[in-house]
């Protein structure tokens, strides 16, 4: 089983998406925060759920899908995960991966 850590970026994206979300529906905010947590928890057992999106020298870049959003993961090795940030599925994911 893999160790799942998440970057200060990543978690600074959640905390963006819910502050958003909970202007109009703060138990909407809560439900959705609460499910790509649990989403990317699905990493431990299967760090290859998600798509490949690129290869880097510190290891693969993939993007699981949850509803409307992105979470962009790098797998460091099969013990140890790195989500790298929460990406609505409109934005421009290109230009925060580089």
């Amino acid at each position: 089983m893999a160790k799942i850590r998440w970057t200060d970026e990543a978690e600074k994206w959640l905390r963006d998406i819910h502050n958003y979300i909970a202007q109009d529906n703060p138990t909407a905010a809560q439900k959705i925060v609460s499910a790509i947590y649990e989403k990317a928890q699905l990493l431990k057992n299967f760090p290859e759920i998600g798509y490949k999106y690129k290869t880097e020298p510190e290891g693969e870049i993939r993007i699981l899908l949850y509803g409307h959003y992105r979470i962009a993961y790098l797998i460091r090795n099969k013990n140890l995960i790195d989500i790298l940030g929460i990406f609505h599925g409109a934005m421009g994911i290109d230009r925060y991966l580089r």
